[in-house]
């Protein structure tokens, strides 16, 4: 490589570049639809993150941040309203299955039952599958993540309301 590409290569991004994909990312989240809450671009190894609001998104603002961040300006949707029921939590980063085996039928679905010990869930991490099981017994409310989608620390899986209220 001759010192004349690694000065290039080195002097940074190209502000026509990153106008074109700041561009392209504003016109992108006016193109989604409500109900957005976070879209984040990252420019190093590339990544685009989209979190979709659980209820209607009313006047919600964008602010853009060139090559960063689509934030919600807007105080209430930038906090959301803390889902009703108990919240069932990852207790580490990985994959999320909610079957035993790819084909089967999932651990829990909507509406099921679940008792204290009961397995709902696995997270797969480096290659080890660790099961998820609930404290309490309930009644699944919400199962907020996808077969085999990719969750983080803490994050709410699904969530349980007592067994026995009301639907």
């Amino acid at each position: 490589m001759a010192a004349s590409e690694l000065s290039t290569r080195s002097a940074g991004p190209d502000p026509d570049a990153v106008r074109d994909l700041h561009d392209e990312v504003v016109a992108l989240a006016r193109d989604l639809p409500a109900g957005l809450r976070r879209l984040t671009v990252r420019d190093g190894d590339r990544a685009v993150e989209v979190e979709w609001a659980t209820g209607p998104a009313e006047g919600t603002v964008m602010a853009v941040a060139p090559v960063a961040a689509v934030v919600p300006a807007t105080a209430a949707a930038a906090t959301p309203a803390e889902p009703e029921g108990t919240p069932v939590r990852s207790p580490l980063v990985g994959t999320f299955y909610a079957a035993p085996s790819p084909g089967a039928d999932p651990f829990v679905r909507v509406g099921d039952e679940v008792e204290p010990g009961q397995t709902v869930g696995i997270v797969e991490a480096m290659k080890l599958m660790n099961p998820i099981v609930v404290d309490e017994a309930g009644v699944v409310a919400d199962v907020l993540v996808g077969d085999a989608e990719s969750v983080e620390y803490d994050q709410v899986l699904m969530l349980l309301r007592p067994a026995g209220g009301a639907r």
